[in-house]
């Protein structure tokens, strides 16, 4: 039984790995005034924050239709069997249900859709887990239980930088933002129940970095075999330094950097950082 990976475009993998790990690809679009990029295939992240700084403005964000997911479907059914779509969290878009709806269409492949309840790169990891899982010819079912496992150790820490982002989005009212501007408040963020809530206020931005190392290091210090991933909106170098610093003191994780791209981006602004993992 062959079966195909799909993911959307908000895992950010970068398209080196989906080509080698044949990891079909369904953007989600950002829209400025009426223009419309779908992102990772239109719009970079690198332009996207460029964008957004020549504009002054922030786009809205649009997910993919049920048609294109259909679409995409039927073409995979020329040579597969089965088809696991994974997708990010439910609670914050409509993509996982439209890759749902989508499978009850279609005829000559079966769907299997999965709630990765987060998204970036630690959605990502699902979808290099099942695709590595497919090249070695695991079923749907065998692929499907290991995502779940996954999902035991997979957690997400977000820093935020500039809160009016999220004010914007109508995470914070404007009286919460002015105040934690003032007192220059970083709000870590992650993941429960399938929406992003707040963890931890924190003063600083170095302070907020250290709280989430110290979340890390609850789980790393034990030593087990894990895949741990830094993400930054705009910020290379920093992610860059996070990962040699991790990597001097747990040896033993597999680290890679990835981004917030325009859609996640739109949410979160520049500045943003993240680290998540899971046990290998």
């Amino acid at each position: 039984m062959k079966t195909a990976i799909v993911t959307d475009s908000t895992a950010y993998i970068p398209k080196e790995t989906r080509e080698r790990l044949n990891i079909h690809m369904i953007p989600l679009s950002v829209i400025f005034g009426g223009e419309v990029y779908q992102e990772e295939v239109e719009i970079t992240a690198a332009d996207f924050y460029a964008e957004v700084k020549n504009r002054g403005e922030l786009p809205t964000t649009s997910q993919p239709s049920v048609g294109k997911f259909v679409e995409l479907f039927e073409e995979l059914s020329k040579e597969n069997d089965a088809v696991i779509s994974v997708h990010l969290s439910s609670g914050i878009s409509g993509t996982y249900n439209g890759a749902v709806s989508a499978g009850q269409m279609v005829d000559n492949i079966e769907v299997y859709a999965f709630d990765s309840e987060v998204s970036c790169m630690v959605q990502g990891f699902y979808a290099i887990e099942a695709a590595e899982l497919a090249a070695e010819g695991k079923s749907p079912e065998e692929i499907m239980a290991r995502l779940n496992e996954v999902k035991k150790t997979n957690q997400a820490y977000f820093m935020v930088d500039d809160l009016s982002h999220l004010q914007r989005g109508g995470r914070l009212s404007g009286a919460q933002a002015m105040i934690g501007s003032l007192l220059q408040v970083k709000p870590i963020l992650h993941f429960v129940d399938k929406l992003i809530v707040p963890f931890e206020k924190i003063r600083t931005r170095k302070k907020a970095i250290n709280r989430i190392y110290d979340l890390f290091d609850e789980v790393a210090r034990a030593g087990e075999p894990m895949r741990a991933v830094i993400i930054h909106a705009n910020r290379p170098d920093e992610a860059q330094q996070m990962k040699e610093e991790l990597e001097a003191k747990y040896p033993h994780v597999e680290y890679s950097i990835s981004y917030f791209g325009p859609v996640i981006g739109t949410h979160l602004g520049e500045g943003a950082m993240g680290l998540g993992w899971y046990k290998r």
